[in-house]
Formats: C-alpha cells, sequence, structure tokens
C-alpha cells in the first residue's frame, strides 16, 4: 500500500476554535500513552483557554484531520519561537511542534505524516528553516524518517514558583 493510499478517505485542514476540544483530548490522550501523569482538568482546561487564546491570534497554527466518517482522528500544531541565531541555524525563528496524536485505530495509515508535511509546508511559505519537537518512543520513527535527528543540545529546564493570582 503506498503513503496515497493509506490516506484516502482522510482530510486535513487548518485548526479553528470548533476543533479546541478534540485538541485538548489529544493532548491529554498523548500523555496518558506516554505514562505521563496529569492533573487532566487543570491541563485540560489551562491548554483549552491557551489555545483559545493563541489560534486566533495566529501564535499557534493546529492542524486536524478528519477520517472517513469526518470525525477528528488526529491534530497537532507549532508555534513560531524567535530563537537567537547560533552555530547550526542563523535563521532567528524556529517553529516548535507540539502534541502531533493520532487515535489508536488510524495509526499506522500515514495520518501524523499528513500532519507534519501541513506544518513543513507552511514552514517553508512562512521562510522558517528549522523545526524542532519532543518525540515520544511511539513517534519518533516517523520523525527520524523526515530528517529529525536527537541533538547533543544540553536543555534543562526548572519549574519556578509564581503566585497563585496568576493564572
Amino acid at each position: 500500500m503506498t503513503a496515497a493510499d493509506a490516506r484516502s478517505g482522510y482530510r486535513i485542514r487548518a485548526a479553528t476554535l470548533d476543533d479546541v476540544a478534540a485538541l485538548v483530548g489529544h493532548r491529554l490522550a498523548m500523555f496518558s500513552e506516554m505514562g505521563t501523569s496529569v492533573d487532566a482538568d487543570s491541563v485540560a482546561k489551562a491548554f483549552g483557554d491557551w489555545v483559545t487564546r493563541l489560534l486566533p491570534a495566529g501564535t499557534y497554527r493546529g492542524w486536524v484531520v478528519e477520517g472517513p466518517a469526518g470525525d477528528i482522528v488526529a491534530g497537532g500544531g507549532m508555534t513560531v519561537l524567535p530563537w537567537p541565531p547560533g552555530p547550526s541555524y542563523v535563521g532567528g525563528r524556529i517553529a516548535f511542534v507540539y502534541n502531533v496524536y493520532t487515535e489508536p485505530a488510524h495509526r499506522h495509515r500515514g495520518v501524523a505524516r499528513m500532519i507534519m508535511e501541513a506544518i513543513h509546508s507552511w514552514c517553508h511559505d512562512a521562510g522558517i528553516g528549522v523545526a524542532a519537537l519532543n518525540a515520544s518512543g511511539q513517534g519518533q520513527p516517523l520523525y527520524e524518517s523526515m530528517g529529525y535527528r536527537q541533538t547533543p543540545a544540553p536543555m534543562m529546564m526548572c519549574g519556578l514558583q509564581l503566585p497563585s493570582s496568576r493564572d
């Protein structure tokens, strides 16, 4: 079966505010499948609010894939971040990809690749030459097949205590 054959019946489109619930559900399912413990209610509300604010502003760009029955079966998105020019890229902006997720019944049909190709196409048109993401073990083979490589970057993160009045 070719990639085109595997994708028959699927349609990709830009995400809209009507898709926020599906994007939130995908994000929660992704964390669950990765074995990451989350406060589902807090993450759902915070991510839903975040997408609702940033999607219309164009800061977050999302795509969803509708299955043969017209239901949303996959989604993913990205933000464009200002990035200081450095030794491996001087472009000044990178795309950071978030929660590319395909519902289990629709996996291995090229659906996640459709999302990544849409992201790459948008980046190409916008003149963005680098995309980055955090890959789950399940997604890593797809990303590697598309040219993604693990970097030796020593990124570290620290959770900072914020006043409770900031939401």
